[in-house]
């Protein structure tokens, strides 16, 4: 993990790779309680015999708003800015979803500072986010995450 210990100094990351989480496993229980939370249950991502049989992917796959919920989580493990008082999930500019994530995969976010902007105590992030799945030669996700944090 690393830790940036200002404000300054995270805005002299800016235009860098800060941060490069832990993996985080995707199982398919983490899949399933997903679906339960928000109601999609859609075959290709809990019925595992159907994904077997039928699937292109030759499994079930985890939502890709799963992967997406993660963001916030994968970013405070990857980083430390004990300065801040708190943070806020602003939302996203772009997002793609690049290749399907097998459950059983591993995933992990490489995090790129591309704009710090002030706004009225604090700074809003603009981060660049490339999700890598475990063995796979393309991301699973690309995203433009953007937070807000009050110092």
């Amino acid at each position: 993990m690393r830790e940036v210990a200002s404000l300054e100094a995270l805005r002299a990351l800016a235009g860098t790779e800060v941060a490069v989480s832990d993996w985080v496993e995707i199982s398919q229980q983490r899949v399933n309680t997903f679906a339960d939370a928000t109601g999609d249950h859609q075959w290709i991502h809990v019925d595992v015999e159907r994904c077997k049989r039928e699937s292109p992917f030759g499994g079930t796959i985890a939502h890709g708003f799963l992967t997406v919920s993660l963001l916030p989580a994968m970013l405070e493990n990857a980083l430390s800015l004990p300065f801040l008082k708190m943070g806020l999930n602003y939302g996203l500019n772009k997002l793609r979803f690049t290749a399907p994530v097998a459950v059983g995969s591993r995933l992990r976010a490489r995090m790129t500072l591309q704009a710090i902007d002030d706004i009225d105590g604090g700074a809003q992030l603009t981060w660049g986010v490339l999700v890598d799945a475990d063995g796979s030669a393309k991301p699973a996700c690309v995203a433009e995450f953007l937070v807000r944090v009050y110092a």
